[in-house]
């Protein structure tokens, strides 16, 4: 019997044989320059050795134990994510995708309220899992899986009076991206981050950020939504948290904790110990190293750097987006060919959306990776802009 891999989506055609930082080599020892980092998975960068160290140490003690035990690793798994969480947040379940750590928020918010609804907005991902599905606006990815466990309301994003309009007390949650990924790199504003609590605790509905790709330092800060000064009820982390590790959390006030029972959730993988080891050493490199500011300074050069491209190839790149180290870049067409020419260039990124090219980069990229992004971005638009028609006069 031959078995082969169920894809959803076409293979990038390209045997990845190592990787290392923000490095990966292929097959024949060709390196490439990788944004695209797992989904953004890896923003510690491939194997960072603080978490590999951890993993392997961790692999030598015992892997199979669940946080019913008591263990010294799921201690300092909790005192290394008191350091960054949110001081009003200080309970968490432990889970291994970030689609698992949605679904929980949304399941608790039903349960405590006894409500149905859900107010999400227009462009948003949250998952592929039911729950999370429901949440996530993209018609392609919902097709024939309704009826959905969540009545779903979609809003405008970054529209304060649409979320005036359309929330009620029937609703038992608000679930945003404090910055959409999917969506292309678009930034709540923080005015809209504050009308949303507001509104939210009028009503007695949940607030819940998904920080699963925009946290753990990516933007410029720990955790994106504090640039709206706002006070979530729930917020959901995965992807770097573990430092490429699949590991995700749900962190949630004393008041949603002291509400919920012992059958109201469970998880036999979730806070397993060397998802417990990966997430302290990502977090103690996190504060060690200052994430949040690399990635703030980063970010910036990256931006500058991309910038002239909208003016010299306005034909191929519409705008760019940038808040951290999330870059997006829009372009005028599709951007599947783009991407499969960019690769072959050099460099690995992926899209948002139909249009968007998107660029999760690790944090520790040098001067010199920045240079051969942007180099490598142009000398892919010369060639890209030569295969498309050119204009009438």
């Amino acid at each position: 019997m031959t078995v082969s891999l169920l894809r959803f989506a076409a293979p990038r055609g390209l045997r990845v044989a190592r990787a290392e930082g923000q490095y990966v080599w292929d097959s024949g020892g060709r390196r490439y320059l990788d944004f695209y980092m797992g989904y953004g998975a890896a923003f510690l960068g491939h194997r960072h050795p603080r978490v590999v160290k951890a993993l392997e140490e961790q692999l030598s003690r015992y892997m199979t134990i669940t946080p019913a035990f008591d263990t010294d690793v799921l201690d300092e798994c909790l005192d290394a994510l008191g350091k960054i969480l949110p001081p009003h947040l200080t309970r968490v379940f432990f889970l291994n995708s970030g689609s698992e750590a949605v679904e929980m928020a949304l399941k608790l918010s039903r349960k405590l309220t006894g409500r149905r609804k859900v107010l999400a907005f227009n462009n948003g991902f949250h998952g592929r899992t039911m729950a999370a599905l429901s949440a996530t606006w993209n018609p392609k990815y919902r097709e024939g899986f309704d009826p959905f466990p969540f009545e779903v309301v979609f809003a405008p994003f970054n529209d304060a009076g649409a979320v005036e309009e359309k929330l009620s007390e029937e609703f038992a949650a608000v679930i945003f991206e404090p910055v959409q990924g999917e969506g292309g790199i678009i930034p709540a504003k923080p005015e809209f981050m504050r009308a949303v609590e507001k509104k939210a605790r009028e009503l007695g509905v949940y607030v819940i950020v998904d920080e699963v790709q925009s946290g753990f330092g990516r933007t410029g800060v720990v955790w994106a939504h504090e640039r709206g000064g706002i006070k979530p009820d729930m917020l959901t982390a995965a992807k770097a948290v573990a430092g490429g590790f699949p590991a995700s959390l749900i962190a949630v006030t004393e008041e949603v904790a002291s509400r919920v029972k012992d059958t109201d959730h469970g998880s036999t993988y979730g806070g397993n110990p060397l998802a417990l080891a990966a997430i302290t050493a990502a977090t103690h490199v996190l504060l060690e190293e200052n994430i949040p500011e690399q990635a703030e300074v980063k970010g910036a050069m990256l931006s500058e750097e991309f910038k002239p491209l909208l003016q010299d190839y306005g034909r191929v790149f519409r705008d760019l987006r940038q808040t951290g180290l999330m870059i997006g870049l829009e372009m005028r067409t599709t951007t599947t060919q783009f991407i499969k020419m960019l690769q072959k260039n050099g460099l690995i990124g992926f899209k948002a959306g139909l249009t968007v090219l998107r660029f999760l980069p690790p944090y520790l990229i040098t001067r010199e990776d920045i240079l051969f992004a942007a180099e490598t971005l142009r000398k892919t638009a010369e060639e890209f802009q030569r295969l498309q028609p050119s204009e009438k006069s």
